[in-house]
């Protein structure tokens, strides 16, 4: 451990940490457990829920129906649900009541609803 560090230039402590953080790694095939080929695999376990088809089809079809609102509801859904601003915060800084801006977050949502069905 001496030799490594003053090779290295690291403390015998990194020097441990990275030695016990080495692994032999496993393939994505193998079982998770036993051997019968009935098991599952390691890489049915793993889940990419955001590169899924149906998750890219229900974005496109959200982003479509976006599309569709009228300039002052696609404003308020972006700054609501993009940029997670309060309706009181988007009132003040469009002039209009936070009940009005309720309204229209609310007709755009069911606006949306309609288009994705």
């Amino acid at each position: 451990m001496d030799e490594l560090s003053k090779i290295l230039g690291a403390s015998k402590e990194d020097i441990v940490l990275s030695m016990d953080a080495i692994q032999v790694p496993i393939s994505l095939q193998e079982p998770v457990s036993g051997t019968n080929v009935d098991n599952i695999n390691i890489e049915d376990q793993i889940s990419d829920k955001k590169n899924s088809d149906s998750y890219w089809a229900e974005t496109i079809t959200i982003i479509e129906a976006i599309k569709k609102l009228n300039d002052k509801e696609k404003m308020i859904m972006r700054k609501r649900y993009f940029e997670g601003r309060t309706q009181v915060e988007i009132a003040e800084e469009i002039g209009i009541s936070q009940a009005q801006v309720s309204r229209l977050e609310k007709d755009a949502i069911k606006h949306i609803r309609r288009i994705y069905k």
